[in-house]
Parts: structure tokens; C-alpha cells; sequence
């Protein structure tokens, strides 16, 4: 669990800063060609990285001299600083998870399950405040369910969000039963 919040952290760190520098194409373009051909055809590259014998220094000189001509520059400082960090041994898991969740920027599916029609300016907040928490696009699609009994679920992919009252009720349930001696 706490590899996974690492990764997640310093995979979504990168992208806000590729976003500003050379643009996430260009940082996932980068990175997979890193993965790809140097980690994956040459595992002993991330054993040199990885090795405690070998200084800092000699490490971030062996990383300009092998990638300085044909990677980014904001990629090979990204790789610097998982060495500094030694974190460098999650440098595939981080790259796994960018490329999950971000390698297709087109939007994704969002089913928004009511029990009435929403106006549009309400359709409007939702979607923001989920784009702005999921860091993504959506595309809408809205399902009147009557069983809801009130407010509203969002699923994504596997993931509900529920705020209806229906899961407002099955949740004080259970806590109900929990005090039950």
C-alpha cells in the first residue's frame, strides 16, 4: 500500500510538471522509450542505479552520459531525483501507472445514476468537481433510476460514488447492526 501512494505521488508530481514543461506526450513518449529499451532490454541499468556502492554523483554522471543525447532533459532530472530519493527501484511501477492514467487523455466514461432530471448548471458542478478530483475528463452519460430514492451515484469504470439516499440508508444500516450487542 504505501509503494503504491509513493508511485501515485511521484507519477502525478512528474505529470503536473511535464504539463507545464514539454507537454505529457512528449514526457510519456519519453519515458516509455527509458522503460522499453534501457530498463526492460537492460536490467543491470537499474542495478547500477539501485547499487549503494556508487555515489550520487557518479550515478547522475552515468545518467547524462547514457540518456543526456536522446531523452529530455525534465525526464533525465525526473530520474535524478528518484536516484537522489532512492526511489529509483519504482521507476517501473511509476511509469505503469502513467501510462494507465494517462496514456489515454481521451475522456472516459462517467455513468451519473439520478432520480429526477438535473438542470444543467447543476450537471455543470458535478462534472467539474469530479474532473478536478479525478485530474481527467469525462463523458457524461445520465441514467434515471427511480430505486435511488433521492441525491445521486457516479460510476466510473468499477467505482461508485454514491450519494443517494438509498446508500445513505444501507450505510446507517450497517452501522446499526454494528452496535448491535
Amino acid at each position: 500500500m504505501r509503494n503504491e501512494i509513493i508511485v501515485k505521488r511521484y507519477a502525478q508530481a512528474f505529470m503536473e510538471f511535464a504539463d507545464k514543461t514539454i507537454g505529457p506526450e512528449k514526457a510519456l513518449d519519453d519515458l516509455q522509450e527509458l522503460n522499453g529499451a534501457v530498463v526492460h532490454d537492460n536490467p543491470e541499468f537499474l542495478k547500477i542505479l539501485e547499487n549503494p556502492r556508487i555515489t550520487y554523483a557518479e550515478k547522475n554522471d552515468f545518467i547524462g552520459r547514457v540518456l543526456g543525447k536522446n531523452i529530455s532533459r525534465e525526464v533525465v532530472n525526473f530520474i535524478k531525483l528518484l536516484i537522489a530519493k532512492e526511489r529509483i527501484a519504482r521507476f517501473g511501477d511509476i511509469v505503469d501507472f502513467l501510462i494507465i492514467n494517462y496514456i489515454h487523455k481521451e475522456k472516459k466514461a462517467l455513468l451519473l445514476k439520478t432520480t429526477s432530471a438535473l438542470d444543467l448548471e447543476l450537471i455543470k458542478k458535478i462534472e467539474a468537481g469530479l474532473e478536478k478530483n479525478f485530474n481527467r475528463k469525462f463523458k457524461f452519460y445520465i441514467h434515471l433510476d427511480g430505486n435511488l430514492l433521492g441525491g445521486i451515484t457516479a460510476q466510473i469504470g468499477n467505482m461508485v460514488i454514491d450519494g443517494s439516499i438509498r446508500g445513505r440508508l444501507r450505510e446507517l444500516k450497517n452501522r446499526l447492526e454494528e452496535l448491535k450487542v
